[in-house]
């Protein structure tokens, strides 16, 4: 096991949770600016009007993306076990 096979996986690893987490990030940020929008043009200053929508948007976006995250996920984890003779000896 060499230092740049553990740079290789730290780096794949990373790319796997960046691609998991995007779509739902994503769609938390846009419920949050259209929010924020709404809140600025009625000028409505409730802290908590935002986390029903936020909590809607990342749930229904889970469900919607949830086949290929786990494809992702799936697939990190079978190379990672396919790789695991290489890891250990």
């Amino acid at each position: 096991m060499t230092e740049q096979y553990i740079i290789t996986l730290g780096r794949d690893a990373l790319y796997a949770v960046l691609l998991v987490s995007a779509p739902l990030l994503g769609a938390s940020l846009l419920i949050g600016l259209l929010i924020s929008i709404f809140q600025a043009t009625t000028q409505i200053q409730e802290q908590t009007l935002s986390f029903v929508p936020k909590i809607i948007a990342v749930l229904v976006t889970a469900v919607i993306f949830a086949p290929w995250m786990l494809k992702i996920l799936v697939s990190f984890t079978k190379n990672l076990y396919l790789n695991l003779p290489r890891l250990v000896g």
